[in-house]
């Protein structure tokens, strides 16, 4: 596990997290429904609960992802409405997604699709690839998105990272830590 030193900015802190959030996911394997963490200072969290004291480490992970109850309904329904206290600095989302190629995403966009034929065309097209998408925000506006890409006999497993990857998500989880 990648570890880096609270004296580091938001910016680099983040993508470890989300990382390791996907990290955490992954070791249950596939298909799992979506997973929603809270983003806690350690040293608060260490502050609240001493017990966790040998545990974890302020220095070497600033923050702790904790896990949150599982999410019911839409997606979208469910970060609409969640508040996060004070306490929490940032959250992440796990969830599994079908990634298409750039031909298929243009002739699923010109269609005049309903958001269940869209489904269909996605999760039935031939060059379709599963994946898991991380994607965590803090308060600070800092963003970092991770996307694992589901490897098969063919194909090997693929890992990409970029803060842009999902910007809807993540305008989302955003506005879950607005006051």
């Amino acid at each position: 596990m990648t570890r880096v030193s609270a004296s580091e900015t938001p910016a680099v802190i983040l993508p470890t997290v989300a990382r390791e959030v996907e990290e955490f996911v992954g070791a249950g394997g596939w298909e799992q429904p979506p997973q929603l963490f809270a983003l806690v200072a350690t040293s608060d969290l260490i502050a609240q609960q001493p017990e966790l004291r040998d545990q974890l480490d302020p220095e070497s992970s600033p923050l702790t992802p904790i896990a949150q109850d599982a999410l019911e309904g839409d997606l979208g329904d469910a970060l609409a409405g969640i508040e996060w206290p004070p306490a929490v600095t940032g959250c992440a989302l796990a969830q599994e997604i079908v990634v298409l190629p750039p031909e298929a995403e243009t002739e699923l966009h010109h269609g005049e699709l309903d958001d269940e034929a869209a489904r269909r065309f996605a999760a039935e097209h031939p060059a379709r690839r599963e994946a898991r998408l991380v994607a965590a925000v803090l308060r600070d506006g800092s963003v970092s998105c991770v996307l694992r890409l589901r490897g098969t006999v063919e194909v090997p497993e693929e890992v990409v990272e970029h803060p842009e990857l999902a910007p809807n998500l993540t305008d989302a989880l955003l506005a879950t830590l607005r006051p």
